[in-house]
């Protein structure tokens, strides 16, 4: 297939200009004046349900936005009565309650016909006691339920060394950062304001006070009853540990966190992490005109989103993400690299690369350089290697000498971060102690942050977009990790993205980068699992559900984000002149947009964490079409039928 002479019709030529020049005037008119772009991060009700539970924790209420916060909230509430985690998925036991609780919170009644719609199914699925950890730690501070309904955390956690099985360091980033003050929250028991005195009785189905056995066997393994075990004993020796060893835990809690407050970007920069250090903070005594304490707040606030009159709240905001994907499709679609919008973009994340900070990675590898990026605005403790190779692969890609001494200072961490198994983790190196996943804190299992397929493929496309190959020790212990994952129908499981069609993507797209024959078994395994999954429309598909191994198979709508990851794995194959990429190429032609360019695409196309939270990125359905159709122009106008570049 590749160095074929493709030949398409005028028609489909002037198709392609048109939606390409189309779409891509709306994505400029999005670019910030300092060159950076930035749209909303999308999660389910969870988030802005949380935002009004922490302005009554503190009695700073603010009714006009709540009340924008209710109907964004009741406008995606289930026609049955629930609340899913993602668009059409089922409902959620943990969603609907804090859906239901904000609302009522907000002034709706119990017997309005949506709040006994919810109620319904919330009895249905077991009735509130049968949240999961976190909804219940939100449910003890309002005094719903007491605090024997979470697992034992004791504070003293904190003072662990780095060597005991079981320490802040063991943990992933968005652990330790939400955990830290989580601590301190457990260990004072603090009670929410509640100035609507709203409570929620009617959503037990067993008096929450009658209740023994809260915790639950999160994986039903044998080492999970254990830990379930070592939580009852810890239950009863707790309240006898020296108080003065709880004040030292305490203020190395207090201590971590504040540390990394990172100004108006907030604890770790992600939602509940900057929610739990505001009310430890409260719980601690700061006044109300501290300044860590107020920057704090703002930095929720700035979460607050409105867009098409529709508000809600962002669990985190996306902009060097979203910044670095645009990049790659401007360029694609031919943007000049020394032109306005390609060098503004460029420029701008150049700025943002964090070299003079060793964040908490350098745990694991003290004498490594910092030289990565960040996913937000800032957040120089916790830079992510899929942004650094991302950003450093679009800076590579403008040839701009300017940006040498960043691309290398990216490849050099990008190789130093690399696990013992030959993968990539997103934050951490080998933080895979999997037997934490058993404890019962972590019901979400995502305690860690483990090397992954999509994380380690994009690794890997940088390195050989600079133009390492297998003959690179670093690259391949990569490959390796890579085959040895592999599902048994051919395809890659994504972390990061919905799901096998991502993860799938980013694998062959490294393959291709990295010079590995893209004719191997494997890889036409790989290429072959892609079209047969194609739907008859001509798209692509996953849903949520696809994170549950019975769902793993099942059809889903297909989506421009996904299809557009499909055909760019495609043509990374060497597919180009192929019947399932020319209908791929079709369904994005033909799928209807939205008045700023966008793509109409309502579906979750990515996640936080399988099976617990997902995220619907509002960029994916603008940048990654315009990338797949413009790719297909170039590859089908030029003479090399290979794809060039890492991703």
């Amino acid at each position: 297939m590749r160095g074929e002479d493709l030949q398409i019709d005028r028609g489909l030529q002037d198709q392609l200009d048109f939606t390409i020049g189309d779409a891509l005037t709306a994505l400029k008119k999005r670019q910030q004046a300092d060159g950076h772009l930035i749209f909303d991060l999308e999660a389910d009700a969870t988030i802005p349900a949380e935002y009004i539970f922490l302005n009554h924790h503190l009695d700073e209420r603010e009714p006009a936005l709540e009340q924008k916060l209710a109907r964004y909230i009741r406008s995606i509430q289930q026609e049955e009565g629930g609340w899913p985690l993602y668009h059409g998925g089922a409902p959620d036991i943990s969603a609907s309650v804090k859906a239901y609780l904000a609302l009522k919170i907000t002034g709706d009644s119990p017997d309005q016909p949506h709040m006994a719609k919810a109620r319904a199914v919330i009895h249905r699925l077991g009735g509130a006691e049968k949240t999961n950890v976190f909804t219940r730690y939100a449910l003890a501070l309002f005094g719903e339920v007491p605090w024997r309904a979470v697992p034992v955390m004791p504070v003293e956690l904190m003072l662990m060394p780095k060597w005991f099985p079981a320490n802040m360091w063991r943990f992933s980033y968005w652990s330790r950062t939400v955990i830290a003050p989580l601590l301190i929250l457990a260990a004072l028991k603090p009670k929410a304001i509640n100035p609507t005195n709203t409570h929620i009785p009617e959503l037990f189905l067993t008096p929450p006070e009658d209740i023994r056995d809260w915790q639950q066997n999160p994986t039903g393994r044998w080492t999970g009853k254990m830990f379930l075990q070592l939580d009852k004993i810890l239950r009863v020796v707790e309240p006898y540990f020296p108080k003065k060893t709880r004040q030292k835990a305490i203020a190395k809690a207090e201590a971590f966190f504040t540390e990394r407050l990172n100004g108006e970007d907030g604890l770790g920069a992600i939602f509940p992490a900057m929610a739990n250090s505001v009310m430890a903070m409260e719980a601690l005594g700061y006044p109300k005109d501290h300044p860590a304490l107020v920057t704090a707040k703002k930095s929720i606030k700035l979460l607050v989103t409105e867009e098409n009159d529709e508000t809600f709240v962002q669990p985190c905001l996306s902009p060097i993400w979203d910044t670095s994907l645009s990049a790659h499709a401007l360029l694609e679609a031919g943007e000049a690299p020394m032109g306005e919008s390609a060098k503004g973009a460029c420029d701008w994340l150049a700025s943002k690369q964090i070299l003079d900070v060793k964040g908490d990675w350098a745990e694991k590898a003290p004498d490594l350089r910092p030289g990565g990026w960040a996913f937000q605005y800032n957040n120089d403790h916790y830079p992510d290697v899929d942004d650094t190779a991302v950003v450093a692969m679009a800076l590579h890609r403008t040839q701009n000498p300017a940006y040498k001494e960043a691309i290398d200072r990216a490849e050099e961490w990008i190789i130093g971060m690399q696990s013992t198994n030959g993968g990539w983790g997103a934050f951490d190196i080998d933080n895979d102690d999997h037997y934490l996943n058993h404890i019962p804190f972590a019901d979400h299992g995502a305690l860690l942050d483990p090397p992954t397929e999509d994380v380690s493929a994009r690794c890997l496309s940088f390195l050989g977009q600079l133009g390492h190959d297998m003959s690179h020790p670093t690259v391949k212990r990569g490959i390796d990790y890579l085959k040895n994952l592999q599902e048994d129908d051919g395809s890659w499981y994504g972390r990061w993205g919905t799901n096998y069609v991502y993860g799938t993507w980013s694998v062959l797209s490294a393959l291709n980068a990295v010079g590995v024959d893209m004719d191997a078994d494997y890889v036409q395994k790989a290429v072959n699992w892609l079209k047969a999954r194609q739907n008859d429309d001509g798209g692509w598909g996953e849903s949520g559900d696809s994170y549950y191994e019975h769902m793993k198979h099942d059809a889903a709508p297909s989506t421009p984000s996904q299809t557009a990851w499909a055909l760019l794995g495609l043509m990374a194959a060497g597919h180009v002149k192929d019947e399932a990429t020319r209908k791929g190429i079709d369904f994005l032609l033909a799928h209807p947009r939205t008045k700023d360019g966008r793509w109409e695409e309502p579906w979750y196309n990515a996640v936080g964490f399988p099976r617990v939270f997902y995220l619907r990125y509002h960029g994916y359905s603008h940048f990654f079409p315009v990338w797949a159709l413009s790719r297909y122009r170039n590859l089908t106008r030029s003479n090399d039928k290979s794809v060039q570049w890492g991703m």
